[in-house]
């Protein structure tokens, strides 16, 4: 792989905003020389317009993703976390319907027996309860039989009043009347130990209701525990997340049997190894000088002394930038379709990506920094007596590090600072020191 360490400082550190994080990168590039800088009697530092050959590659760092992938989470079941007993490993190849997790069921086991024990008991309350609704339906319909008979003898008594004196008769009336309010209390309370039966047995029947859909959510849930493959393709395992604290950059570690998880945690994914794609995020600047199916060389931060070869497969639009981007705007995303896969790989994978862009000859060109973008145009602020001028260029393509530029000749001093910017001789120090590194 054509990689080459430019001399002298290349690191760029980025501070995460609120992290106090920083990152290092480190940049290289294929100059055919080392850039000269000159310092001005007024400390601005100054590089000659060179002629040679320049190659347009371009760096990135990119993580690999899958283009076809399903997860796999934790089942979502109430009663807490669940502890992991069986896990494959990352890189295993499985086939749709495979078990790829296995959770311990014993909690839900345990509710499973302790509904089925509801179950058999509201089984027997029901038995229960429609036998004591029989025999007291019987003993009312007893009693009711006694009730009529009773009102028929007393109506056959009543019927004698003509022949009996007056005082009988009117016990008799009253015998009658007593005869009716007992048939009449006896049928209400028929009808009342009726609908309290019926009542029990609904309790009853609504417990073991209740038990049984517990009981088949629970053996719901215990299939659960067994988490399959939904497609053909190889395991992702996904990194444990701490449940306490933690802090940008720690190194985390993935899942595996014996961890404790909540319910619908993202533990693996399967993922089609010929869908990896690998996405990279590029400068507006630099994203010009890469171009639909342009060779990448890759390679894995996971998978070092191996390099992996690709193309650009899409150039995406202008994204918002999640960190500082030294001033050159948003970023734009580019996916890298590789020609080769290899069974270790897995979605999250980071790697070092190298753009492999054409080689320009005996161009002219200065450094990227010495060209300034201001209301949409680009221009540099060349060296004229003891002053500066600024000019308009036209950007012919761009390195990391170099411009390809027409307009100006060949040893032309041009400033690496905004001459007409505040400074310090801290900075420009500073600054000539950067430039004269060559660093992009």
């Amino acid at each position: 792989m054509r990689w080459r360490s430019v001399a002298g400082w290349s690191a760029l550190t980025l501070v995460v905003a609120g992290g106090g994080v920083l990152l290092a990168s480190k940049r290289s590039s294929r100059l055919s020389s080392k850039t000269e800088v000159k310092t001005a009697g007024d400390g601005i530092p100054l590089a000659a317009v060179e002629r040679g050959d320049i190659d347009m590659d371009v760096h990135a760092t990119g993580e690999l993703r899958a283009s076809h992938m399903m997860v796999l989470t934790a089942p979502s079941v109430g009663g807490g976390s669940l502890e992991i007993t069986q896990l494959l490993a990352t890189s295993s190849a499985v086939k749709k319907g495979d078990i790829v997790i296995e959770f311990d069921p014993g909690e839900q086991r345990y509710k499973l027996d302790q509904s089925r024990s509801e179950l058999m008991q509201a089984q027997q309350e029901i038995t229960k309860a429609n036998a004591d609704a029989a025999v007291l339906a019987a003993q009312d319909k007893v009693a009711e039989l006694k009730a009529r008979y009773g009102v028929r003898q007393a109506e056959l008594d009543v019927q004698k009043n003509e022949i009996v004196s007056s005082i009988d008769g009117k016990k008799n009336e009253l015998a009658l009347q007593q005869a009716q309010r007992v048939q009449t209390e006896l049928q209400q309370d028929s009808q009342s130990h009726k609908e309290s039966g019926q009542a029990t047995v609904y309790l009853a029947t609504e417990k073991y209701n209740k038990a049984k859909i517990a009981m088949e959510q629970a053996q719901q849930n215990i299939d659960k525990m067994r988490v399959a493959a939904s497609m053909d393709g190889m395991v992702s395992i996904q990194k444990n997340p701490p449940t306490e604290f933690s802090f940008q950059g720690m190194a985390l570690p993935d899942y595996h049997a014996g961890d404790v998880v909540n319910p619908g945690s993202t533990i693996a994914q399967i993922v089609d190894p010929k869908g990896l794609e690998l996405n990279c995020k590029l400068s507006e600047r630099s994203s010009s000088s890469v171009a639909l199916g342009e060779p990448v060389e890759v390679v894995f931060d996971a998978m070092r002394g191996r390099t992996f070869h690709g193309q650009v497969k899409t150039i995406g639009g202008v994204s918002r930038s999640q960190f500082f981007d030294s001033g050159e705007g948003d970023g734009v995303e580019i996916t890298v379709q590789l020609t080769e896969a290899d069974p270790q790989m897995h979605a999250g994978f980071t790697a070092q990506v190298l753009f492999l862009g054409e080689k320009k000859k005996n161009v002219l060109y200065i450094p990227r920094q010495a060209v300034f973008m201001k209301d949409g145009k680009r221009f540099v602020y060349m060296k004229a007596g003891s002053g500066y001028e600024q000019r308009e260029m036209k950007i012919d393509g761009e390195s990391e590090s170099r411009a390809v530029i027409e307009g100006l000749s060949q040893g032309t001093l041009v400033a690496l600072v905004d001459p007409t910017a505040p400074r310090n001789s801290g900075n420009a120090s500073g600054a000539a020191t950067a430039a004269g590194t060559g660093a992009p």
